[in-house]
């Protein structure tokens, strides 16, 4: 008795929670495949350094290359991958590592864009659309002023947070790069334009380069996600849709006519429908009706 109790709340809880536990899948889901990518990416390495250390090279004594395909390097090549940046500084040269880049990239890419989907439309939730309405009903200010008012600071944050702050410390942590420099390559990044002329962490003397490395892969995923929740946010805004719908395609009024009318044929015949089947159950919920004919009754009171 308790087990069936024990398992029916379960399934409530689930079936309630439903799309948060789709979501939490979702994000955990592409985290292992960023780190399933790396995993491999770095093996490879690891067969070319086995495969050279036969024939008496020695790879790991090559300061240049001893950190091409470490872990650290492959999940941030595998973030730049999944995420169409691709800088091309860092590429696999065997056959192998070619085939598995394109099914990875298949694969990945669209499990990409589905993750920062989700992402976005739960964050702009919270950072968009409650804070204006409860601007717009709270202190009763006009929806569209404050829609307007939001964006351009929400704007301003994101900037100030991932352009002019990454870009002073980029500026510091890498020896040859100025603030100019830096906030180029934050935007060439962010963009997914990805020149590859400018990438972090690839100095001899980089000081906690496996941590420097990490943080920069998740400053690109929270910086893509902090840019698509501007872009949706801007799209919201009642003017630039009205200014969009200059450039969209009319769909002609026959085709929607034809539309209405299958609607609505549709939705009579089941309202009719609807309408049969509830007078059959009143009448079979009525508890005095006589099932004889009225002749009948006639015929017995001429009787």
């Amino acid at each position: 008795m308790l087990q069936s109790l024990a398992g029916s709340s379960c399934v409530r809880l689930v079936e309630q929670h439903r799309s948060a536990w789709c979501f939490a899948l979702l994000v955990l889901g592409y985290l292992l495949y960023l780190v399933f990518g790396a995993v491999v990416f770095s093996s490879q390495f690891l067969m070319r350094v086995l495969e050279a250390s036969n024939y008496g090279v020695s790879v790991l004594s090559n300061a240049s290359g001893n950190w091409n395909w470490d872990f650290t390097s492959s999940l941030f090549f595998a973030s730049t991958v999944l995420s169409t940046t691709g800088y091309g500084h860092t590429v696999p040269l065997s056959d192998g590592g070619k085939a598995f880049c394109i099914i990875y990239s298949v694969i990945g890419i669209p499990f990409t864009l589905l993750f920062l989907t989700a992402v976005v439309q739960r964050i702009i939730v919270y950072v968009t659309r409650r804070p204006v309405l409860y601007f717009h009903i709270r202190w009763g200010f006009s929806k569209q002023v404050v829609a307007i008012i939001h964006a351009m600071v929400l704007g301003f944050i994101t900037v100030s947070c991932f352009f002019l702050i990454p870009a002073a410390i980029f500026s510091v942590l890498e020896d040859d790069w100025n603030f100019l420099e830096s906030f180029y390559f934050c935007f060439i990044s962010l963009s997914t334009i990805g020149l590859g002329d400018y990438v972090p962490g690839e100095g001899y003397n980089q000081k906690f380069r496996e941590l420097y490395k990490i943080g920069i892969t998740c400053y690109l995923l929270m910086g893509l996600i902090a840019m698509l929740v501007v872009l949706e946010t801007f799209c919201e805004l009642h003017e630039l849709k009205k200014f969009r719908k200059l450039f969209y395609v009319k769909k002609d009024k026959e085709e929607d006519q034809v539309h209405i009318m299958e609607h609505d044929q549709l939705s009579f015949s089941s309202i009719s429908d609807q309408a049969a089947s509830m007078k059959d159950d009143q009448k079979a919920n009525e508890p005095f009706v006589n099932s004889q004919s009225p002749t009948s009754n006639d015929s017995s009171l001429n009787n």
